[in-house]
């Protein structure tokens, strides 16, 4: 089969692309995430599934930053930021499906099944909802399986990982727990001083 991988980084391409060679898959990528923030950001994710795609011999794509569209896509009220992900997931399936009918593709998939930090059940079911819609055949694999040997092999081969998921909101959150774990080490450092005086 003829299938469009939805690239997030290049990490999470690793395991999907080499499963689905394996079953004898002619795979081709679209890069599409205008979630992805700040741009030097964006451009160090785009560079890294480049310099990946070159060296294994697969066609990528490159879709526009169109930061705008992803942040059209939420309401900036508490039940927007927190149902943000859904509606991100939506958006980005529907250009790669779209550009996956343009580009003669028979499947899509993408590499948000292979994250165990993504809502894989609902990422399933969006895809699935856009497939039955489009009659692009929604190709579902749980890639989650090779996700740490896949993050292994792009640190021993020095390809860029990320700290994020990729949004505005997710860098906030990482710095959040960041700032949380210092407390902690802070505050365990002061009641060991309480108690050594």
């Amino acid at each position: 089969m003829n299938i469009l991988l939805h690239i997030c980084c290049a990490p999470c391409a690793i395991y999907a692309v080499e499963a689905m060679r394996r079953e004898g898959h002619h795979v081709g990528g679209l890069f599409y995430n205008p979630n992805i923030h700040p741009y030097a950001e964006y451009e160090h994710r785009s560079e890294a599934v480049e310099g990946y795609a070159n060296r294994i011999g697969i066609d990528v794509a490159y879709g526009e930053y169109e930061i705008e569209k992803f942040f059209g896509n939420i309401t900036f009220d508490e039940a927007g930021i927190k149902n943000r992900c859904p509606s991100c997931w939506r958006m980005r399936m529907e250009a790669v499906v779209k550009f996956a009918g343009s580009r003669g593709y028979e499947a899509f998939t993408t590499t948000l099944l292979g994250s165990p930090y993504q809502g894989h059940d609902t990422i399933k079911r969006i895809c699935a909802d856009i497939s039955s819609k489009t009659g692009i055949i929604f190709y579902y694999k749980d890639f989650r399986a090779g996700f740490r040997d896949a993050h292994a092999k792009a640190k021993t081969d020095g390809i860029y990982c990320q700290k994020y998921c990729g949004c505005l909101f997710s860098e906030r959150e990482r710095a959040g727990k960041i700032k949380n774990q210092i407390q902690k080490i802070k505050n365990t450092n002061q009641k060991s001083k309480i108690y050594s005086t």
